[in-house]
């Protein structure tokens, strides 16, 4: 007989078997002597006694295996509830021997299980509240091709609320936009912008991908941001800025005139200086012509005139960038002529190729290829080798004014996107495989 660890007395499987050995020979013993004290003979006797031994030997095992072999029968089912995720199963403990120590442990294995279960799903559901009211669009693709999550945001823009879970990615985009489809499909991180239904403003987004291993199965992340809440904000702090900014040099320049004026209106009367006056209207036609110039930088943003379509070879104006700025073509142009301002979408290509040149990037490693889309428009793609974009400067980059280069009037990119939305198009941002950016140019065709 021995204590567990409650304290609770038992006896162990071996001391049952002990205690009935030693009945079983006492019972032996005393059916002997009853036996020889009825019959007269002594064979017969001990007969008797031995028969009456084995045969209350043989109730006693059986007795006791068969309560051993419920227990058994009891922890086993108790194992398969836990092997098909029923962690609720409890056994009754009648037993006070190692078999009731077993069970015992399994109820507290179960209890820890059960307990573990539940926290797992209380952190499931508060991870899942903060997916569904998360402003991001958030697909999760299995290794499947199929949607294993989807939260509210991206069903909303992606299937017009419906269930995404369990569908094809591939099939889901086939239905959705066709910029936010394409830009889904990109290997890496995108800025596009798309026309807003109607009369309704335009609209950016920022998608991010991200691929990790579940099990090691390979699972790809999906993020959609929509940023046109956050690029107004900022357009609203860089305005003020560029008020500021424009305050300041205006007074750095007509301060200046306003006291050469003076002094002119001095010297008149005084001709033996009128030999300065010369001087004097030298600087202040130099300060007229800097503040003209400036003003015209930040002018030419806001005046930007209606883009003249027309046919043009695509060879024959690649040719006359590439003398502007050069870069390396590569694959063939198409055949079809495009449909466009050269003027404008030249600007466009120089504005680019400065910006690849200004980041860093080799001249060999600027590269410009052009190609027609599925709805008879192009996309021309710059890509370079230079210090690549941060966060920040990709989801800022179409903010007028913002710049991230020390002299940078922060009007290049924003620029080169009006100039392509006047034309229909847009204009499409993403890191590029190795370093560098890729900044695609999409065009509408002839009826775009």
């Amino acid at each position: 007989m021995t204590a567990n660890e409650g304290g609770r007395r038992r006896i162990s499987l071996s001391g049952k078997l002990l205690f009935l050995v030693i009945a079983h020979t006492l019972l032996a013993a005393v059916a002997a002597g009853v036996a020889t004290a009825i019959l007269p003979a002594p064979g017969v006797a001990f007969g008797a006694a031995a028969l009456a031994g084995v045969l209350a030997a043989f109730v006693s095992v059986r007795w006791l295996s068969r309560s051993a072999m419920r227990s058994i029968d009891a922890l086993e089912d108790g194992v398969r509830s836990l092997r098909d995720g029923d962690f609720s199963l409890r056994l009754a403990l009648t037993r006070r021997d190692e078999l009731g120590d077993l069970l015992d442990l399994y109820n507290q294995m179960a209890d820890a299980l059960r307990g573990e279960r539940q926290e797992i799903r209380q952190r499931e559901l508060l991870l899942d509240t903060v997916l569904q009211s998360a402003p991001l669009a958030i697909v999760l693709v299995g290794p499947g091709g199929r949607v294993v999550l989807a939260n509210r945001a991206s069903r909303a823009m992606l299937r017009g609320g419906r269930r995404l879970e369990g569908e094809r990615f591939d099939e889901v985009l086939a239905a959705a936009p066709h910029a936010l489809a394409e830009a889904l499909r990109e290997e890496s991180d995108v800025l596009f912008t798309t026309a807003g239904e109607g009369e309704g403003e335009d609209e950016t987004y920022r998608v991010a991908r991200r691929v990790f291993h579940l099990d090691a199965r390979r699972h790809v992340l999906h993020l959609v941001e929509r940023l046109t809440p956050e690029l107004r904000r900022r357009e609203v702090e860089v305005w003020k800025k560029v008020i500021r900014v424009m305050s300041h040099e205006m007074n750095n320049s007509l301060a200046p005139i306003r006291s050469l004026v003076n002094s002119a209106r001095t010297i008149l009367g005084s001709p033996e200086h009128e030999h300065r006056l010369g001087a004097i209207f030298d600087t202040v036609e130099d300060r007229a012509t800097y503040l003209a110039g400036f003003l015209e930088g930040y002018a030419h943003f806001a005046r930007l005139a209606r883009p003249r379509r027309r046919e043009v070879p695509w060879l024959e104006f690649l040719e006359e960038v590439s003398r502007a700025l050069p870069f390396r073509l590569s694959g063939e142009p198409p055949g079809r002529p495009g449909f466009f301002d050269p003027a404008q979408l030249q600007q466009v290509l120089i504005n680019l190729l400065k910006n690849a040149k200004e980041a860093g990037s080799p001249e060999e490693e600027i590269r410009v290829s052009v190609h027609e889309t599925a709805d008879g428009g192009a996309a021309i793609r710059v890509a370079d080798r230079g210090r690549g974009m941060t966060g920040e400067e990709l989801a800022h980059s179409l903010v007028p004014f913002y710049s991230s280069k020390p002299l940078g009037t922060g009007l290049g990119l924003p620029l080169c996107n009006e100039i392509l939305e006047a034309h229909g198009g847009r204009l499409r941002l993403q890191d590029r495989e190795g370093g560098g950016v890729v900044v695609t140019c999409l065009l509408p065709g002839r009826m775009g």
